[in-house]
């Protein structure tokens, strides 16, 4: 590392480069400056010095010497309330656009001291460490849009012990969580076409065609409530029913969606995927330069999800 970048306004706020490997806390990555409390101290060991000047008290110069030591000594505890601390990435879980990304991260204190420190992302966290321990913590990130979402810098910090410092310690991992398109408030049936489409048609069995889900009104059909969407606190929906046939598969086509952007049209495809993996349908997929067979299941809707987020 060049001088240059050895004393880089980023590297105190943001940290060095992004890394994959674990971090270990040392001399280099460490930064400390004195607190609001820390410059009081000063302050008052001035104030004392001056008293003593004038005064030529010698009991006032002891204790402005002595007030002087502690602060000086503070400094060494300070770099060591974080020093040998070893950090590590974990991992982070996709989610829908506007919501909080996790992001898992390991501390391991290998040191026989035990630690008080405070692990940032947008929320701090205050941690207490015993010696030879490892804490696992979950930061969070709120998302704006689709696509992928770095994780930023995570800081450590600690006031430990007299609070007159602060010792921090920005770090930057290479890690980033997939951000899904949100889905559209607007519940549209799902998309229907005539027999004589069959690739985009339906194969129809059983009673009546399943047209998509609308918020629970009152005379709704019991029967008729998507009990998975209530136990997952989305709220209460009615299944919405016509025609004389059951929709069992159906076809969701990029180029069939309804929308003013492609950004709204990516949404409302989230939202016709999302609603059929609840009801249970099964489901094609399609995008420019992608096309998935009906299925449905886990895996199938992470890969349809996964292509609307990075389309």
């Amino acid at each position: 590392m060049n001088l240059k970048e050895r004393f880089s306004l980023s590297r105190f706020v943001s940290g060095e480069k992004a890394v994959d490997a674990p971090v270990t806390l040392n001399h280099r990555r460490i930064f400390i400056l004195p607190t609001q409390r820390g410059l009081g101290f000063v302050l008052l060991i001035t104030v004392l010095l001056l008293i003593a000047f004038v005064y030529n008290n010698n009991l006032a110069y002891m204790l402005a010497f002595l007030l002087a030591s502690i602060f000086f000594i503070t400094i060494l505890h300070s770099y060591k309330a974080l020093a040998g601390l070893v950090v590590q990435k974990g991992r982070s879980k996709a989610v829908f656009a506007g919501e909080a990304a996790g992001f898992d991260i390991h501390i391991n204190n290998p040191t026989d001291r035990e630690r008080q420190v405070q692990i940032k992302l947008q929320d701090a966290q205050n941690l207490a460490m015993e010696p030879h321990s490892t804490e696992h913590v979950t930061l969070y990130s709120i998302t704006q849009k689709r696509g992928w979402h770095p994780a930023g810098s995570v800081t450590l910090s600690s006031t430990y012990p007299l609070g007159l410092f602060r010792a921090w310690s920005p770090i930057r991992f290479d890690l980033k969580a997939l951000v899904y398109p949100k889905p559209a408030h607007l519940e549209i049936p799902f998309p229907k076409t005539s027999s004589a489409q069959a690739q985009q048609g339906f194969s129809r069995k059983g009673a009546d065609d399943f047209y998509g889900l609308q918020e629970y009104q009152s005379g709704d059909s019991i029967k008729h409530i998507h009990w998975k969407a209530f136990a997952k606190g989305l709220g209460v929906f009615s299944k919405q029913y016509g025609g004389e046939q059951s929709l069992e598969e159906i076809r969701l086509d990029y180029e069939h969606v309804p929308g003013h952007n492609i950004e709204e049209r990516l949404s409302q495809l989230c939202r016709w995927v999302v609603d059929a993996e609840q009801a249970g349908i099964r489901y094609g997929f399609a995008l420019p330069g992608l096309t998935l067979p009906p299925d449905h299941g886990l895996t199938h809707y992470r890969k349809c999800l996964e292509a609307l987020a990075l389309f």
